[in-house]
């Protein structure tokens, strides 16, 4: 937009400012869709109705499993049997061309994974055995190994992953998504985030769920861990449900007088919010009572294993939620960090997440929920297939460090080819040898199986239309049915 554009809005809104309430109210909409904006009017209309996709989509809803931290694909879901026999050896030169790090360099060994593999499902992909019950699915599985990514940092590389840039200040997937289809949930939020942690905390933070310079509706909500994941649901002593409308009432009746004066489009947000809000009061009780569950599931997502439980919890309560019409609901788990003692900590994220995962899958599945939810696992990046030698070499507490030019995730349901492994890396796992696929190019992937192209999918902010897969991304056909 050019300045004598500027003022043309500029102008045009002052003139309904001063000309009248009504007039004003009238004008919002046309005023914001030339800046760019597609936020809903004065009136307040809910931001998060359903809206049709560019084509016929796949999926409906997004399930997205983030492991935060990156779990090491050399010892889940790609095994190296060369690697045993050059266990100790120096990483040839030809492998660490890219990188820049003389003490990696001089000092890398081969670390060869002590996880027994064993194929699974027709195509005979291999999983390790501290993810017995994930591999129980490999039929409904497309393994994608030749993941690549820009950054090996994790606070960069996870928004890479969730925004499409590691500049903050951006939307997250789960903001375009729900910015680009709204939902068909009107009385809990679009966009649900819950965390699980067997340590330290996410190192991005809600920078990975935030709306960037979307309007904040489309912000991904944070439901707590434990056993009030939404605070404030009841209304304080003395307030019944009829004060409680009246008083949003008045809100709302003063906040569309500042909409009217000012166009700004948090004020819609806000207005919104509170009618949410206000609904789930209602919905979001009913959403967490699992009383209704039947014994076997709760035991199918180890609810009743303090283990299992809190990674448990949130995938039957993701079920739960794309069956009310969630649109997209992200569960982190963190961290999978493990520059040091790697089999000990892997073995405990793997105990508190397999089969959670495997139940969710299993679970969507049997109830005819899988064909129209995309599930994905993935981390930010992958390990190295040498030693952390910053870390030390004590035998049995050896770690691995990032790895940024090849990792593996999977996906599951919505338009995914199920029982298929996708790309290839070298012997010893370090680069990719076939198929690569950058972030982009997933976020390209999933946003097709919604119905959405991903170049269409735009917001202009200061300028500029900006998209989830920026100037890059093309869609995987070999992953789609």
């Amino acid at each position: 937009m050019d300045w004598v554009d500027f003022l043309k809005i500029q102008s045009r809104r002052r003139f309904f400012r001063d000309f009248g309430y009504g007039i004003g109210t009238a004008a919002i909409a046309n005023l914001m869709a030339v800046e760019g904006r597609t936020a809903e009017t004065a009136q307040a209309v809910n931001p998060l109705v359903p809206r049709k996709p560019h084509f016929q989509p796949k999926a409906k809803n997004v399930i997205f499993l983030f492991m935060a931290g990156a779990p090491s694909q050399l010892d889940l879901y790609e095994p190296k049997p060369v690697m045993r026999r050059l266990h100790g050896e120096p990483v040839p030169d030809s492998l660490m061309k890219d990188l820049n790090d003389d003490l990696i360099r001089g000092a890398a060994r081969v670390m060869a994974s002590p996880r027994e593999f064993k194929p699974s499902g027709n195509a005979g992909m291999e999983f390790s055995d501290y993810i017995p019950h994930i591999a129980t699915c490999a039929a409904d599985i497309c393994m994608i190994r030749s993941m690549h990514t820009d950054i090996s940092n994790h606070h960069p590389a996870q928004m890479i992953m969730n925004c499409g840039t590691n500049l903050v200040g951006r939307p997250s997937m789960g903001s375009w998504v729900t910015y680009g289809l709204g939902s068909e949930s009107q009385s809990l939020p679009g966009f649900v985030v819950m965390t699980s942690t067997s340590g330290k905390g996410i190192e991005g933070g809600s920078s990975n769920w935030s709306s960037g310079f979307l309007p904040s509706n489309y912000r991904g909500v944070l439901f707590r861990s434990g056993a009030d994941p939404v605070l404030y649901l009841s209304n304080p002593e003395g307030i019944n449900i009829e004060t409680q409308r009246l008083r949003l009432d008045a809100l709302r009746d003063l906040n569309q007088h500042r909409l009217a004066a000012t166009g700004d489009v948090e004020i819609a947000s806000r207005i919104a919010s509170y009618e949410l809000a206000f609904r789930m009061q209602s919905a979001a009780p009913e959403l967490l009572d699992f009383s209704k569950e039947s014994a076997a599931i709760r035991q199918m997502y180890g609810i009743d294993d303090e283990e299992t439980r809190p990674f448990g919890v949130n995938c039957l309560l993701a079920r739960r939620m794309v069956e009310r019409g969630v649109r997209f609901v992200q569960l982190y788990h963190s961290t999978w960090d493990d520059h040091s003692d790697l089999n000990k900590n892997l073995k405990k994220n793997c105990d508190m997440t397999d089969k959670p995962a495997a139940a969710l899958l299993k679970d969507l599945k049997q109830r005819g929920l899988l064909d129209s939810t995309l599930l994905i696992w993935a981390g930010e990046f992958g390990r190295a297939p040498m030693n952390e030698v910053r870390r030390g070499n004590t035998p049995g507490r050896e770690g691995r460090d990032h790895h940024r030019f090849a990792f593996t995730l999977w996906l599951a349901g919505g338009g995914i080819k199920a029982g298929r492994v996708i790309g290839k890396t070298d012997e010893l796992g370090f680069h990719i040898t076939e198929d690569p696929i950058h972030v982009h190019d997933l976020q390209a992937t999933i946003l097709h199986c919604l119905g959405i192209d991903h170049t269409r999918l735009t917001y202009r902010f200061q300028g500029r239309d900006f998209r989830l897969t920026d100037v890059g991304g093309a869609v995987i056909r070999k992953m789609l049915v």
